[in-house]
């Protein structure tokens, strides 16, 4: 048995199916694809796994993506995808996990998190420092700005796990983590929450997840913690 053999995500089914249309040209370079809801329609999957496969097209250099103009190929795509591996053997190579994937353990997980570490109610100073680097962000447009930001956000959500002092559930977390610092994740992200309007809008989310848990209100915590995912979810992969 091939040791390295995995099922493919549906969003990397999709970006095959794209390079493939890109290779026959019947999406030629410089041409606009077709919108995420005409895409979704033509492979009958989800919008969120075709923007998926869209990020991760970006990322590979064969499309780019204009705001309020939508999602071109590149000019030299076919250049590209001439030096690149056969999908046969791209497949081999582990690929980003489905950020949607990830938002829905996330669900599962981190409400759980949240009340564990509200039965301690303890403060913790690096979950202040993330939260106050997050605060310090004034343009997420900037780029070292907004590697700050990613990285605080990522590392606050994964020390909230170190509050519960269950060293499972942190093992668990920092899995989770690693997927949040994958390319892909970064992509949607980027392109989903772009204006720093929004980016208060999640520091004032995360300041009421962790006063809730260092204040002992387990409810409240996990309440928090499940609407803060459900919005970044609509934000950068919407239905």
């Amino acid at each position: 048995m091939n040791s390295t053999f995995r099922p493919k995500q549906i969003y990397e089914q999709v970006s095959g199916q794209i390079r493939a249309d890109i290779r026959s040209g019947q999406f030629a370079p410089e041409s606009r694809l077709p919108s995420e809801r005409e895409l979704a329609a033509r492979f009958g999957v989800g919008r969120p796994a075709v923007r998926e496969a869209i990020g991760a097209l970006q990322n590979e250099g064969l499309v780019i993506t204009r705001r309020n103009s939508g999602t071109y190929v590149c000019a030299d795509a076919l250049q590209r995808l001439s030096a690149a591996p056969a999908d046969d053997d791209a497949s081999l190579a582990d690929a980003d996990i489905s950020p949607t994937a990830t938002l829905d353990v996330r669900l599962i997980l981190e409400p759980a998190i949240a009340r564990r570490a509200a039965a301690l109610g303890q403060r913790d100073a690096l979950a202040e420092q993330y939260l106050a680097q997050m605060d310090s962000i004034v343009d997420v447009t900037d780029p070292e700005q907004r590697v700050l930001w990613n990285n605080s956000d990522r590392l606050f959500h994964r020390q909230l796990a170190m509050m519960t002092g269950d060293a499972l559930l942190v093992k668990i977390a920092d899995e989770v983590a690693k997927t949040m610092d994958q390319p892909l994740w970064k992509r949607l992200k980027d392109d989903g929450i772009y204006d720093t309007g929004r980016i208060r809008l999640y520091v004032s989310e995360h300041r009421l997840i962790y006063e809730a848990i260092v204040g002992g209100d387990a409810d409240a915590a996990a309440f928090y913690v499940e609407q803060h995912i459900r919005r970044v979810q609509r934000d950068i992969a919407p239905k």
